[in-house]
């Protein structure tokens, strides 16, 4: 079986890591169109459960991440003047960097080809040379936009306006934060994902 995954970043990169582990005999090639240490955005949040999903389907891959994350059982929420605390919880916080280098790693290690600065601009290109095509090329996917009327996306452009944000203000939960101003409301979620920085999503 040969497959291609048309797309690097997470998605595809941990299809090919569970696919070559369950079956080392497969062809397997990731495509992806920016280097290997490029990314967008901060970080990356998982829950607890989604972490045992991850140990009990690959536990390289979840010692990666674990070895790396910040961890906390609170949130936070802010509105109106007062502070309002939820525990019990459980979610981590990774850097989207170091997340991707893990699965780039475990890919490699397992025998994925990983393909960089290479640019898709018709998956039909790889359907002659593959058994299997995967569409992991994100929100302006190549292959969706091509197939539209197969996979019949519901795509809304909404009004709100939204900014990733970095800081270096060390926050003890993932927050959220309200508040009303003359604009109109702001909505801001926090959280750590490293030693040194809090990631903020900010609408």
């Amino acid at each position: 079986m040969k497959i291609v995954c048309l797309g690097g970043g997470p998605a595809g990169l941990y299809f090919s890591i569970l696919a070559k582990k369950a079956n080392p005999s497969w062809d397997i090639t990731v495509i992806e169109r920016n280097r290997p240490d490029s990314t967008f955005g901060w970080g990356v949040v998982f829950s607890d459960k989604t972490m045992g999903g991850f140990q009990e389907v690959d536990r390289e891959t979840h010692a990666g991440i674990t070895q790396a994350f910040r961890h906390w059982d609170d949130i936070d929420v802010y509105f109106k003047g007062q502070k309002i605390t939820s525990s019990g919880h459980g979610f981590c916080g990774i850097a989207r960097m170091k997340l991707l280098q893990v699965f780039q790693q475990r890919a490699a290690a397992l025998g994925v080809k990983l393909v960089y600065q290479t640019e898709v601009t018709d998956p039909d290109t790889y359907s002659g040379d593959y058994d299997l095509v995967i569409a992991a090329d994100g929100s302006s996917s190549i292959t969706r936009k091509k197939y539209e009327s197969v996979f019949k996306p519901n795509i809304q452009v909404r009004n709100n306006r939204f900014i990733w944000l970095g800081t270096k203000k060390k926050l003890d939960a993932f927050t959220f934060d309200f508040k009303q101003t003359e604009w109109g409301w702001f909505n801001l979620h926090a959280y750590r994902f490293d030693e040194d920085c809090d990631y903020e999503e900010a609408a």
